[in-house]
C-alpha cells in the first residue's frame, strides 16, 4: 500500500482479539477459589458472586477489536504527535490484582498519520490481558513503529498498583512509571526531551 492511497487499515497485530471463554467453568472455579479461602457463597448477595468474578474477568481479559486506520501525511507535519493522559486499568499478572493509570503515546509522523482515537484504542487493546507494566509500555510502542512505521515512537505509562498498595508492603500513593522510546526518540536528545517534558508535566 502506496502512501498516496487515501487510508489504510491496520489490524491488531500479535495475539488473537477473542480467547475461548468458558463462563460456566471460571465460575465454577471461581466458587471453588472463595470455598478454598474460608467465604461462604450460602447468602443471598454472594450467591452469584462466582457467577459475576466469571463475567467480570472476561470482560478485562477481552480485547476489544479495532480498524486503526491511517491517513496520508498530506502536509508533511514533522513535529511530534502526542496524545496524554490516556486512562487505562489491566491486571497484574503476577497476583491478579488491579493496576491502572495515564499513559501519554507519542510519534513523529513520515509518510502516514493515525486517527488520533486509535492512540486510546491501542492501549485499551493491548491492556486487555494479565499484563505487567513494562510490557504492556513496550507493546504499545512497537505496535506503532511497526504499524505505522514513524520516524519515531514513545510511551510513557504512570501507574497505581493495588498489588503493593493493598498488600505486603503496601505502599499507598507510590507509582510506578515506565517509558519505551523507538527511532529519533531514542535517538535523538532533542526529540526526546521534548516528549519526556510534555509527558510529564502537569496539564
Amino acid at each position: 500500500m502506496s502512501p498516496s492511497d487515501a487510508s489504510a487499515v491496520i489490524s491488531p497485530r500479535a495475539e488473537q482479539v477473542h480467547r475461548g471463554i468458558d463462563l460456566d467453568a471460571a465460575a465454577s472455579a471461581a466458587g471453588q477459589l472463595l470455598k478454598a479461602l474460608g467465604v461462604s457463597t450460602d447468602t443471598e448477595s454472594l450467591r452469584d458472586t462466582p457467577q459475576r468474578m466469571a463475567r467480570a474477568y472476561a470482560e478485562l481479559f477481552t480485547a476489544p477489536g479495532f480498524d486503526a486506520t491511517t491517513f496520508p501525511n498530506e502536509e508533511c507535519y514533522d513535529e511530534l504527535v502526542i496524545e496524554r493522559g490516556i486512562a487505562f486499568q489491566t491486571i497484574c499478572e503476577h497476583h491478579f490484582l488491579p493496576f491502572f493509570g495515564k499513559a501519554t503515546v507519542a510519534y513523529l509522523p513520515d509518510n502516514r498519520i493515525l486517527g488520533l482515537s486509535k492512540l486510546a484504542r491501542l492501549v485499551e487493546h493491548f491492556a486487555r490481558r494479565p499484563q505487567v507494566q513494562e510490557r504492556l509500555t513496550k507493546q504499545v510502542a512497537d505496535w506503532l513503529e511497526v504499524s505505522l512505521k514513524p520516524k519515531g515512537v514513545g510511551v510513557l505509562l504512570e501507574a497505581t498498583h493495588t498489588c503493593m498498595s493493598m498488600r505486603g508492603v503496601r505502599a499507598i500513593g507510590a507509582t510506578t512509571v515506565t517509558s519505551t522510546m523507538l527511532g529519533r526518540l531514542r535517538t535523538d536528545p532533542r526529540s526526546r526531551q521534548e516528549f519526556l517534558t510534555i509527558a510529564t508535566s502537569q496539564a
